[in-house]
């Protein structure tokens, strides 16, 4: 099945699903074999909202930089998302065993410490702290039949 260009997904497939990796003792993580392939050509790792850390494969960094940068220079919260976002960012290139190096600065940031979540946001991976990650979800899913219609205004099916 091939993607046209007004998916969003540009060539690759979205990221999906939930998984739970460890890190190991050097702040390593092997990336679930599902998002390897969008991956194996390079990433940029930032810190992503509500104290998680986004991947995103190079094109897609590319592309979000792109809109980042259009935003006015006298915007001061355009600045300062730009100054978090960038200042933060790490690229990194999966080794063999489709491993990543998390910063420590990153690992701070998202707390992450050993048991972890890795979850596909369709254009982008996210890492949480595996117990954050859980708070997250059972507080969202609470109001997640509540939202659909202001997600999807003309109805998702």
């Amino acid at each position: 099945m091939s993607h046209d260009s007004n998916s969003g997904y540009g060539s690759f497939a979205p990221f999906l699903g939930t998984y739970t990796p460890r890190l190991d003792d050097k702040g390593r993580l092997i990336l679930p074999a599902k998002f390897r392939p969008q991956l194996a050509g390079g990433l940029v790792m930032t810190r992503g909202q509500e104290r998680c850390l986004f991947v995103l494969p190079m094109d897609e960094f590319r592309r979000m930089h792109d809109q980042l940068r259009t935003a006015p220079v006298t915007s001061k919260q355009a600045r300062d998302y730009l100054r978090v976002f960038l200042s933060g960012a790490s690229d990194e290139l999966p080794d063999k065993q489709g491993r990543i190096s998390i910063p420590p600065m990153l690992r701070t940031y998202a707390g992450l410490d050993r048991d972890v979540a890795v979850i596909g946001t369709g254009t982008r991976v996210e890492i949480w702290d595996l117990a954050a990650w859980e708070t997250y979800l059972s507080e969202q899913e609470a109001g997640y039949a509540d939202t659909t219609e202001e997600v999807f205004p003309n109805g998702p099916f």
